[in-house]
């Protein structure tokens, strides 16, 4: 059964790297596969297109440019904040911090640079304007359910113990 670009629910195993690299910037080699539904926009674009037409047992490379990957960096999604919204933070260049969003999403950002009064962080994706390299091995591919179709998550998102909802569980 080939992937399809709606309601496939896939499994795949991966390993990528920026392109033109050898340093692995992501894997889940020997962990769990990493399971989602096609044309839920779960994962980068260019990796959900790729995959359509694979079938289970199919290894491959793709090559994912940086606008289906993680976008272009946004030069506007740099900021200086003062020193005083880090109270308690060990900053250090290129850490990682999260925080809180407008909406209440999580947020990422980089520490760039600092001194005693300002902090300048960048909020781009740290894979922004990279193109990125996938070793991809499809796992397992079948038809979503109706659950899954409609919740957009494996399993159906609603799971019960008793074995009542029919899901096994």
């Amino acid at each position: 059964m080939a992937i399809t670009n709606e309601n496939s629910v896939v499994g795949i195993e991966y390993e990528v790297k920026e392109a033109g690299t050898e340093e692995v910037v992501d894997t889940n080699k020997g962990a769990q596969p990493l399971e989602f539904i096609t044309g839920k926009g779960h994962i980068i674009p260019g990796l959900e297109n790729a995959l359509v037409g694979m079938e289970k047992g199919e290894s491959g490379d793709i090559l994912v440019k940086a606008a289906e990957a993680y976008g272009e960096v946004n030069p506007e999604a740099k900021q200086t904040l003062p020193i005083e919204q880090f109270e308690g933070v060990d900053l250090k260049e290129g850490m990682t911090l999260y925080g809180q969003g407008e909406n209440g999403e999580t947020v990422q950002v980089t520490v760039t640079s600092f001194d005693d009064k300002d902090v300048q962080v960048d909020f781009n994706h740290p894979l922004a304007g990279k193109d990125l390299m996938f070793s991809v091995t499809v796992l397992d591919v079948r038809d979503a359910t109706e659950d899954e179709a409609a919740t957009g998550q494996v399993g159906g998102g609603e799971h019960c113990s008793d074995g009542s909802c029919g899901c096994g569980h």
